[in-house]
């Protein structure tokens, strides 16, 4: 069973290297959120880019996650909206497009108080709504909240090193999909595909970063942890219930002979 996100801060479960298992979230429900929390994955990545979620979907989906003792991070569709779901009480913000260290810098600002340049509120779930001081939400928020950055252009891959080292970065999130479309393949396995997950692996070793990936099989999480990576991503909700689906008609169709 996996740990409570409320035992330890996910930002610090991240940079540990601690093996972390999530899905996204597409759906614009709580229930999956609570399903999974119960089950004991480990986090959620509540969906705004590729999902239809507007911002009180997401905001009762994070409430959602709190109740059911799941980390909730938010994969936000541009940077101006990271304010929003970390006020909202999101445990992180995955960040796509994040293909230069000027972004990355960007980025990781507006996640933080001390080190950036996030506006000011405790006055929301993530300041107990008032009850935390100023000094004490702002010292727990840039404690606690993980920013990943997903990198899925080819461009990334040529400044990879100095993404890697921008402070603030806590992880990557490997796009082997936005990447094999983006060198023309069809197949993740394809070699500028695998080039680009070693290069990638290797620059957030360098920098003491970690590597979030999404996987479908045991042999490809073994792989992909032989090459660092300790957050896995395991399909999303709509994935979960369409292979259930499918295996549950089967399951019947078979027996009754139909």
């Amino acid at each position: 069973m996996a740990h409570s996100f409320t035992e330890r801060p996910f930002r610090r479960r991240v940079r540990d290297g601690e093996r972390l298992f999530g899905t996204f979230l597409k759906t614009p429900s709580t229930h999956a959120a609570e399903i999974l929390g119960a089950v004991g994955y480990d986090f959620v990545v509540v969906d705004e880019e590729h999902a239809p979620l507007n911002p009180e979907t997401t905001e009762r989906i994070l409430l959602a996650c709190r109740l059911a003792g799941i980390a909730g991070v938010v994969r936000v569709a541009r940077p101006e909206d990271i304010l929003r779901v970390l006020d909202c009480g999101a445990a992180g913000v995955l960040v796509p497009h994040v293909d230069s260290p000027e972004r990355a810098q960007h980025v990781a600002k507006l996640a933080r108080y001390r080190e950036g340049t996030r506006g000011f509120s405790n006055t929301t779930r993530a300041g107990a709504f008032g009850a935390r001081g100023i000094a004490e939400h702002v010292a727990a928020q840039d404690e606690h909240i993980a920013v990943i950055a997903m990198i899925e252009d080819v461009a990334a891959l040529a400044v990879i090193d100095g993404i890697a080292a921008v402070d603030g970065i806590d992880a990557f999130f490997i796009g082997r999909g936005d990447l094999t479309v983006a060198y023309g393949e069809t197949s993740q396995a394809s070699a500028p595909v695998r080039a680009a997950l070693e290069a990638i692996t290797g620059a957030a070793a360098t920098a003491n970063r970690r590597v979030f990936a999404m996987t479908g099989t045991a042999e490809d999480a073994t792989e992909l942890a032989m090459l660092g990576a300790s957050g896995f991503i395991v399909a999303s909700d709509q994935g979960f219930l369409r292979r259930g689906a499918t295996d549950m008609l089967g399951l019947i169709t078979d027996a009754l002979g139909a």
